[in-house]
């Protein structure tokens, strides 16, 4: 069975602290990665959205047309190749018949059978195939190159086409929307703003005494506002301790003089029910969670 509930109701206010802190989380912001008029934006404030979740889409008509112009691009030059590929075939079969007389000439030369103007002319025909498809090769060459920048080009056109669509790049909780369909946006306008809020960060502030106390990854009670003078208490796991001091940040209420250097930490808190805000206060005491009652093996 689950344990019975991961809040809990603290007897009152008058409990002592150890240390003070707020809530946050890692915030991203979404921008537009094209440049164009926004067909659509699924996102509202407070919605979750799974990761890679397609949310919008930014105008891509001439996008699409520059593709499909280099499509009917790449299939001319295509059938250039073919084409370029159907003549050097043929060049070649003409090479071997012409080297074969220009073999057969050179044996009657030998032999006085042959005219001096016919081996002249074997030699040349023999040349000039293999002119023409050293000719061919290298248009073959230049073809071939074509094409192969048309496809980069296809690529480049895909790729853009890729980042007109508007994608959630993580699972999350919408928190902002700055645009609506219909705007035109720029290359980095942002759209929207999100972060994972099933777990917050508590960064807290020790005293160098207090942080002999602590370790990575123990667990500490953390306790918040839970209305009137009431506080709910719930684990958070330290994930971070900084490694230098710093002065006490002014929002940050505690016992000590502002005066006093502190070490900034920073505690896992699950907020399962959503309960949780970023920018809420909350009180961390050192002594470690005692397990919940209510637990079943």
């Amino acid at each position: 069975m689950m344990v019975a509930t991961l809040l809990s109701v603290a007897a009152c206010r008058k409990e002592s602290a150890d240390a003070y802190g707020n809530f946050e989380a890692t915030e991203v912001t979404v921008s537009a990665e094209a440049s164009g008029r926004v067909l659509r934006l699924d996102v509202e404030e407070g919605a979750r959205l799974a990761a890679a979740a397609d949310v919008g889409l930014i105008d891509t008509t001439t996008l699409a047309l520059q593709r499909a112009e280099l499509l009917a691009r790449r299939a001319a030059a295509q059938a250039r190749v073919r084409e370029v590929d159907a003549n050097a075939a043929t060049l070649e079969t003409q090479r071997v018949i012409a080297e074969r007389e220009l073999a057969r000439t050179r044996r009657l030369l030998a032999q006085q059978a042959a005219t001096a103007q016919q081996g002249d002319r074997a030699e040349r025909d023999a040349k000039v195939l293999g002119d023409q498809l050293q000719g061919a090769a290298a248009t073959r060459s230049t073809v071939g190159k074509e094409v192969a920048s048309i496809d980069a080009q296809v690529a480049s056109i895909d790729e853009r086409l890729r980042r007109s669509r508007v994608v959630a790049p993580g699972g999350g909780t919408v928190l902002a929307r700055y645009v609506e369909p219909g705007e035109f946006v720029q290359l980095g306008t942002p759209l929207f703003k999100m972060a994972a809020l099933d777990t917050l960060t508590l960064r807290a502030y020790l005293s160098g005494a207090q942080l002999a106390q602590v370790a990575l990854g123990q667990s500490l009670t953390v306790r918040v506002d839970a209305g009137g003078d009431s506080l709910r208490t719930v684990q958070g796991r330290v994930t971070w301790i900084a490694a230098t001091a710093e002065f006490t940040p002014t929002p940050i209420q505690t016992r000590e003089e502002r005066t006093v250097q502190v070490y900034a930490v920073k505690l896992a808190v699950p907020n399962v029910d959503g309960r949780l805000r970023i920018g809420m206060p909350a009180e961390v005491t050192l002594a470690a969670a005692a397990p919940a009652s209510g637990a079943s093996k």
